[in-house]
């Protein structure tokens, strides 16, 4: 592997100066165009690096400038890995990129190049994750001095993780949150567009006492593994306890916690026991034609199929668009459906001691919304890990709020976990998940023996978001992909990966 280093002082000056002279040839291969993008990032050559982009912003050089003034970036070293062809159109490179900030230490992380032909030639398809993964706009980066507990959180196993993993900003954000004895440190903060702030990294911190998490290396490895540096992340959780045992997270800050998207298809779970806990079963009649109207939305299968009538299982495996929208207006109605998601955790704040997006179920009617709403899709909103509770819910019959620490050092730094409760049809659903894993959307991803889950496709303007939430054992997770594409061809095959490392 080659590493390439370079002082940002040239960097900065070349960017903003100098055009420099490639020859003329044109880059036959992804390949080439990594190879060239990482020489040119290397000399500081913005303008050649732009040449390579698809359709560059016009704040492209901006957008560089302002992570490396905001941190005061001394140096940069680049380590590409080899080009993957994910597609006769596309390809990706991984790499590692280091940060010298501000003589305060160095600050490490994995990112990815995207490339795809564009007119017939390969070109970068750049967007702002590329500087740094989840980025979605103009961040705002500062260097900010700051005191914190002097404390090390370390694995259930007493270990410590490695540094500028993935897990770095849960880490930061947790060890804000403890008491004791404090220290001073340099925190990296982002603000991405006009989100909140973000802490990305602290930099200059002396080991402290070690503090316990729930996490589990072992775990954790097979989650970063499966994950690699595609943008995604995995949530995995233990449904007897609540414990959250790995979060592999390459969207960037605390995506996996405070992202929220579209479920799709995964939210057919809640649909589903709103209409056992109304009555029906998993072998109760259903109707899956390929195209049906409800509440003035016409509702389309995916690819149009069709199972005409059914049970219920059936339809929840081959994931019915049809049958569960209309279920959801002519049965479940609103009020019990805004019941179910209630108690699978929607509008819960999850995560006690660490920042986590409350995800409220929508307030809707009985029009178009609830239709949407049925099958994941309209204004219903979830992040990871509240769909990796979700799934641990159904593995153990009671949802238990995620939790990172042992109740008791929660209750120590004044917080609270919220009570455990039961969740309707949990029986049923295991039955329903089962199916879909055995003969249903998932069944030819790779999945191991035992395991259950729910694939999801969720529509969002100019694409879509791969989902597999899933149990095997007292083991649930989340995997989602977001712009990835087909959750049983993306998503539930990355589940299988991640399942698979932990054999």
């Amino acid at each position: 592997m080659t590493v390439l280093a370079v002082l940002v002082a040239a960097v900065l000056a070349a960017g903003a100066a100098t055009a420099w002279l490639w020859p003329g040839k044109d880059e036959g291969t992804p390949e080439e165009v990594a190879r060239d993008y990482f020489a040119a990032w290397s000399r500081g050559s913005l303008t050649r690096m732009g040449k390579l982009v698809a359709d560059p912003p016009p704040d492209f050089a901006d957008q560089h400038h302002a992570l490396s003034d905001g941190l005061r970036v001394s140096s940069v070293v680049l380590a590409p890995r080899p080009v993957v062809r994910s597609g006769p159109d596309t390809a990706r490179a991984g790499f590692t990129v280091t940060r010298a900030v501000a003589g305060r230490g160095d600050w490490t992380f994995g990112s990815e190049l995207r490339l795809g032909k564009v007119a017939g030639r390969w070109r970068v398809l750049w967007t702002p994750s590329t500087l740094y993964p989840g980025l979605k706009g103009r961040g705002s980066w500062s260097l900010r001095e700051v005191t914190v507990p002097t404390v090390t959180l370390v694995a259930r196993d007493g270990k410590r993780f490695p540094q500028d993993g993935p897990l770095e900003p849960y880490l930061s954000a947790l060890n804000e949150r403890m008491e004791g004895e404090t220290g001073s440190g340099w925190v990296i903060e982002l603000r991405d567009g006009a989100g909140p702030v973000q802490r990305v990294k602290v930099l200059g911190m002396k080991a402290g006492r070690a503090i316990r998490t729930t996490l589990d290396r072992r775990v954790q490895d097979a989650a970063e593994k499966a994950v690699g540096e595609r943008e995604a992340s995995v949530v995995a959780i233990r449904p007897s306890t609540g414990e959250i045992v790995a979060v592999a997270d390459t969207l960037g800050g605390l995506g996996a916690f405070v992202g929220t998207y579209p479920p799709g298809s995964t939210f057919k779970v809640v649909t589903s026991a709103a209409l056992l806990a109304d009555g029906m079963n998993a072998g109760s009649a259903a109707d899956c034609p390929a195209v049906t109207v409800t509440a003035q939305r016409t509702i389309h299968n995916d690819q149009n199929h069709a199972l005409g009538t059914t049970t219920l299982r059936e339809a929840f495996a081959a994931s019915c668009n049809t049958t569960f929208a209309r279920l959801a207006v002519e049965k479940a109605g609103a009020k019990k459906l805004a019941a179910a998601a209630e108690a699978f955790g929607f509008g819960t704040r999850l995560a006690p001691g660490l920042s986590a997006a409350p995800c409220p179920f929508p307030a809707i009617g009985s029009g178009a919304a609830l239709a949407e709403a049925g099958i994941g899709q309209g204004q219903v909103l979830a992040s990871p890990l509240l769909m990796a509770s979700v799934a641990a819910a159904v593995a153990d019959g009671t949802w238990r709020a995620p939790r990172l620490l042992s109740p008791k050092l929660i209750r120590e730094g004044g917080g609270r976990v919220p009570d455990a409760h039961e969740v309707p049809g949990a029986a049923e659903l295991r039955t329903m998940m089962r199916a879909v894993v055995t003969g249903g959307t998932a069944a030819r991803a790779g999945l191991p023996d035992g395991t259950s889950g729910k694939t999801g496709t969720a529509e969002y303007d100019g694409g879509t978001h791969a989902w597999f939430i899933g149990f095997r054992g007292d083991l649930a997770f989340s995997v989602l992909v977001p712009d990835g594409g087909s959750g049983p061809e993306i998503a539930a095959p990355l589940a299988a990966a991640f399942l698979r490392g932990l054999a």
